[in-house]
């Protein structure tokens, strides 16, 4: 079997891997999931699963700051948190990465379908889990467990950097659970720990050999673009509608994977 190179993209394929950045960017700003856009895009052109997934999250990247650096008025007085959670989000996401560097082509091959099935199940949940955490801030935010949100954090984040899709969905619970503050400041949270994550795993991952730089690049512009558009097009699209449409699309992949064997 001939082993796949960037050379083997036509520049059509190539636009479409950029395309599917770009929708995955402004998913990610939008609603969250965009993974489940721009994964299947690579492995559908031929592109190894694992070099797959590490190109995808050396691709995602920028889209990733571009949200942290939105929140960053709710961010600057959670210094002290993200002391805490951001050194956990770095550990994780690294031991995320060395995992999945480790588990082998035809493993992860073959745990693919049940990943996007996860993610896709993730989305799903978001809304509940967010009108929970909100009854929760209501009733004075319940009990702090402030102490203990390293450990949780960190667990999240090995499953970020070991695939990603659906990430925010675990880390906006655990802050829930643990932390005591409005919606608002968990999120921007969350966005920081999400950006923490993808950072650490794709630096980690930089040096696997497993990344196709001229795929990643033209990607990695589609994922800024698409944040950015993302972005400005936040207060018009409702993000449940986009979230659901995730989903389905989630939902339609792992269908198709599992109907392959």
């Amino acid at each position: 079997m001939i082993p796949w190179h960037p050379g083997m993209l036509t520049p059509g394929q190539y636009g479409l891997a950029a395309s599917a950045a770009l929708a995955a960017g402004a998913v990610n700003a939008l609603a969250g999931g965009g993974t489940l856009i721009s994964f299947p895009t690579l492995i559908f052109l031929g592109v190894p699963a694992v070099s797959a997934n590490v190109t995808n999250t050396v691709a995602l990247c920028p889209g990733y700051f571009g949200g942290t650096m939105a929140q960053w008025d709710d961010l600057r007085t959670q210094i002290r948190r993200l002391w805490v959670v951001v050194p956990a989000s770095i550990a994780g996401g690294i031991f995320g990465g060395f995992l999945l560097l480790h588990t082998g082509e035809r493993l992860f091959r073959e745990l693919v379908p049940w990943l996007i099935l996860l993610a896709s199940g993730l989305l799903a949940v978001l809304d509940p889990v967010r009108a929970g955490l909100e009854r929760r801030m209501g009733k004075k935010y319940g009990a702090s467990l402030e102490k203990l949100v390293a450990l949780p954090v960190g667990l999240a984040s090995i499953y970020g950097g070991y695939f990603g899709a659906g990430l925010s969905v675990v880390v906006l619970s655990v802050l829930g659970i643990t932390l005591k503050d409005s919606l608002t400041r968990l999120n921007a949270l969350k966005q920081a720990v999400a950006f923490s994550v993808n950072i650490a795993a794709a630096i980690y991952l930089l040096f696997s050999g497993q990344v196709f730089w001229s795929v990643a690049l033209v990607m990695a512009v589609g994922a800024l673009v698409g944040g950015t558009l993302g972005g400005k097009f936040a207060g018009r699209i409702k993000p449940s509608a986009l979230r659901w449409t995730v989903v389905a699309l989630g939902l339609v992949i792992s269908a198709i994977y599992f109907s392959r064997g």
